[in-house]
């Protein structure tokens, strides 16, 4: 008795006993390669889905397509195409520096002329905030004009008194026959003439200033009227638009 009721014990210790080394080994391989196997087949599908062409042309305008840029192509304008042949991205190609240089022309050119706008949007403003009437432009014109015209007739009074002293200078330098004029008519003589010479330049200044100065205002009046003709058709449209309106509901509301 004591013998048979020793067997299931010993059958309970061959199942309880541990696997082999060699079983677990086999099986944490298997394991192993199916995540190797995995992680392969991930990574195949993701490049896949990634792959690109590129596509461009060459300057005898044949077209190229390549999984990527040839090293004397970088620079041209290209087209990236995934596996389905559908446009992924479009990369223009690198401007010369002729091109550049006109690229940077042309912005130049864009801001100086919104430079322009801006100052002559100032000008309008002031125009328009300066003069309520078209006879204050002309009042201002004249104003200044006869403050100019003042300044030029003091300058040729004066002239005239600098031409009345070199005549009576001149009239006293002795002869030719006697020794040379005294020093100081010489040197008052060369002071009245550079005199003369500078108030004559002063009068044709201010000759050419009443010029631009005439030429100012009579452009200002112009561009003053345009803008208030301006002004008053688009006050005259807005009143129109919302008499359109007002005349759109009264019936409505009439109907009502």
């Amino acid at each position: 008795m004591n013998t048979d009721s020793q067997y299931p014990q010993v059958e309970r210790a061959k199942n309880d006993a541990p696997a082999s080394p060699s079983r677990n080994d086999w099986r944490r391989s298997v394991l192993l390669a199916g995540v190797l196997l995995l992680l392969a087949l991930a990574y195949t599908a993701s490049r896949d889905a990634h792959a690109v062409t590129y596509k461009w042309v060459d300057d005898k305008g044949i077209v190229h397509y390549s999984d990527k840029m040839p090293a004397d192509a970088v620079n041209r304008g290209h087209v990236e195409l995934d596996k389905q042949g559908v446009h992924l991205k479009k990369t223009d190609a690198a401007l010369t520096p002729e091109e550049l240089r006109v690229r940077a022309a042309d912005v130049e050119r864009q801001r100086q002329e919104a430079k322009e706008r801006e100052v002559l949007a100032r000008r309008d403003r002031a125009l328009l905030a300066s003069y309520t009437r078209e006879e204050d432009l002309d009042l201002a014109r004249q104003r200044a004009l006869t403050t100019i015209d003042g300044q030029m007739q003091s300058a040729r009074v004066y002239a005239a008194a600098l031409v009345k002293r070199q005549q009576e200078i001149l009239e006293k330098k002795p002869t030719a026959g006697n020794k040379g004029a005294p020093s100081a008519l010489e040197r008052e003589l060369e002071n009245v003439e550079a005199e003369l010479t500078k108030t004559n330049a002063l009068i044709e200044t201010k000759k050419q200033e009443s010029i631009g100065v005439a030429t100012k205002y009579d452009i200002d009046k112009q561009r003053w009227r345009m803008l208030h003709v301006n002004a008053e058709l688009a006050g005259s449209i807005a009143t129109s638009q919302a008499g359109g309106s007002a005349v759109n509901v009264l019936p409505t509301s009439a109907t009502r």
